[in-house]
């Protein structure tokens, strides 16, 4: 009896170390494909100023998006830690280039660009928040 037990344990043992490896294999898998992705999309975005002759504001902004949402697969790749702040920032971004497309499309001033203003402010504060929050004490 305590031979099938230590079968089983073994067993176990080598189930938790095959999940362990494929758990790992597709992540990094995962983040290939991501971080493949990004670059192709910045690619394909970059080829259309190109093409177009010119690049706008909100065109420059899409490429700091791709730069951004790069450096955060970059590092969750090296640290295996989703960064927060990174996606805040992407989100700062997007919304800035929403308040900028609106202003360009409609010439005017409208509640959409008070929302969005606040919307930044409220995610520029949360950076703040959490910077603060993750800085060692000085007790």
């Amino acid at each position: 009896m305590a031979q099938i037990r230590s079968h089983i344990q073994l067993g176990k043992a080598y189930a938790d170390e095959l999940d362990h490896i494929l758990f790992e294999v597709f992540h990094y898998l995962a983040l290939f494909v991501i971080g493949a992705s990004i670059v192709w999309s910045a690619v394909i975005a970059y080829w259309g100023m190109v093409v177009h002759g010119h690049a706008t504001i909100s065109d420059i902004l899409l490429l700091f998006i791709y730069l951004e949402l790069g450096a955060m697969v970059g590092i969750y790749f090296k640290t295996s830690a989703m960064p927060v702040r990174c996606l805040i920032f992407v989100a700062i971004t997007a919304l800035s280039r929403l308040l900028i497309a609106d202003v360009q499309a409609h010439h005017q001033e409208s509640l959409n660009l008070l929302w969005v203003s606040g919307a930044i402010v409220l995610l520029a504060l949360s950076t703040l928040l959490i910077r603060t929050s993750s800085l060692p004490s000085s007790k």
